[in-house]
């Protein structure tokens, strides 16, 4: 990508929801954008702020309020009120922070912001910016999403399925999880759908993925979307294509991962098992146990990264290292699954995860939990086939024999080798999406090359108004 001295001039405000799922690809975006000349100033909220470890010295930070700068839980009294606060008090503090960019001399040209605060839009255009608002999430499960908006969709979801416009015919247990749960909370999906209710005010529309992996969903929504760009996979650099010296994680590593790292080198190539259910999930006490020893029966060597409030949830004389396993609180996930002895990842297919294993090519076991997961599951297994999907039971455990078999099934069976060999296709388009002249690159650029264009016709008024007076 053609750096522009001009382009330096180019300010692009970056809002992300918070929450690392969302922090993590915007950030990557940012990094981008900044090293092809572009500045940026990334933004959140002020209580997540705390949490926004470490960020290049070249990215300015700010925050904005929603209403709780100490914290929602025990405060807002609902979701409701939180969301509803958050629209209100967010927009607020939006604009009073690019009138306060502008008065320092910081004027932004272009508002980025999370597809979850639809209302971005309404401050970019009383601002007179452009306003892009970034997709999280894959395409297929934005169009789950609209559909529900725009009535095309209703609960509750019949027994016969879904059929919605170039996505397979899905069942209840594909959808995001708050359509089984729309009746007890209703909030949720009503908040999840009306990220689309002003989309088409939008600029542009930037989605977190690569043409090649949603190809036909892209095509048909650019008939509605005409600003619809993929740039994805937005994770950090050193782990794709190396554009941008020493990216290795996304800027939230809290401790050191040596350990995990140490433990992998003595191990045989493609013969660990890596767990990991990320951030947020919460496992019940029967699953980690029924998780603990599938693990241990699989005679397979294994990493499991478990939060520490989590760990107390173990069986009873599990040990967290062995000869076998290490249990972990916290690894750095890109490292460890680029190390040549991880074999596969047992993950509960957050976006962002899924994405991380398929740009490096390993293979997954899916054990959805939650929102997303299931649809990106249902993709991972019988779309893309880079994975298998672990079966429940009536009480929604992976049980340890469903465990040690699909294990078994990646590691050792003729299935297993076609998803390697399907994983590692998709993780050579992965890389060619984001090098030179990909389709994500190609993206990546037009959306500069469009505000370079605007920025440069907003200079020349400039001067032109000027001589006139």
């Amino acid at each position: 990508m053609e750096k522009k001295t001009i382009a330096k001039k180019v300010h692009c405000l970056v809002l992300a929801y918070p929450g690392q799922g969302h922090i993590n690809p915007m950030l990557q975006f940012s990094k981008l954008l900044q090293h092809e000349g572009v500045k940026v100033t990334l933004a959140t909220t002020t209580f997540y702020s705390k949490n926004m470890q470490k960020l290049p010295t070249s990215i300015t930070f700010e925050t904005i309020s929603d209403g709780f700068d100490n914290g929602r839980v025990g405060v807002a009294k609902s979701l409701k009120e939180y969301i509803d606060t958050f629209w209100q008090v967010g927009q607020q503090t939006l604009e009073e922070l690019i009138e306060k960019l502008g008065r320092k001399g910081n004027h932004v040209d272009c508002l980025i912001y999370d597809s979850f605060l639809p209302w971005g839009i309404d401050v970019a255009k009383k601002c007179g910016i452009v306003g892009a608002v970034f997709l999280t999430q894959t395409l297929a499960v934005s169009s789950i999403y609209y559909h529900f908006n725009i009535g095309k969709l209703q609960v509750p979801i019949t027994k016969h399925g879904v059929s919605l416009p170039e996505l397979p015919q899905l069942q209840l247990e594909d959808l995001p999880s708050f359509f089984c749960s729309y009746a007890e909370d209703s909030i949720t999906l009503d908040f999840l759908s009306a990220q689309f209710s002003d989309i088409y005010k939008a600029d542009w529309v930037l989605c977190n993925t690569l043409y090649e992996l949603e190809k036909e969903m892209i095509n048909w929504t650019m008939m509605i979307w005409p600003k619809l760009r993929t740039i994805g996979p937005s994770i950090p650099s050193m782990f794709i294509n190396k554009r941008i010296e020493n990216d290795e994680d996304y800027g939230d590593a809290q401790f050191t991962n040596e350990e995990c790292l140490k433990w992998l080198d003595d191990k045989p190539k493609v013969s660990v098992v890596y767990i990991s259910f990320g951030t947020m999930v919460a496992i019940n006490d029967e699953q980690i146990e029924e998780l603990a020893y599938g693990l241990k029966d699989s005679g397979s060597y294994f990493l499991w990264a478990i939060r520490a409030s989590e760990q107390t949830k173990l069986p009873k004389g599990f040990e967290l290292k062995s000869e076998k396993g290490l249990v972990v609180a916290w690894c750095s996930q890109l490292k460890i699954l680029a190390h040549e002895a991880i074999s596969c990842f047992v993950t509960h297919c957050g976006w962002n995860s899924s994405l991380e294993a398929l740009s490096l090519g390993v293979p997954m076991i899916a054990m959805p939990q939650w929102s997303d997961q299931y649809t990106n599951a249902k993709f991972i297994a019988d779309v893309w086939k880079i994975g298998i999907r672990a079966k429940v039971d009536e009480k929604k455990i992976v049980t340890r024999e469903v465990l040690k078999h699909c294990i078994w099934e990646i590691m050792d069976s003729d299935r297993g080798k076609e998803v390697k060999s399907n994983v590692i296709q998709w993780k050579t388009l992965a890389v060619g999406a984001v090098g030179e002249g990909g389709s994500s690159h190609k993206n990546i650029k037009e959306f500069m090359d469009a505000l370079f264009h605007l920025q440069t016709a907003c200079s020349e008024s400039q001067i032109a108004s000027s001589s006139i007076k």
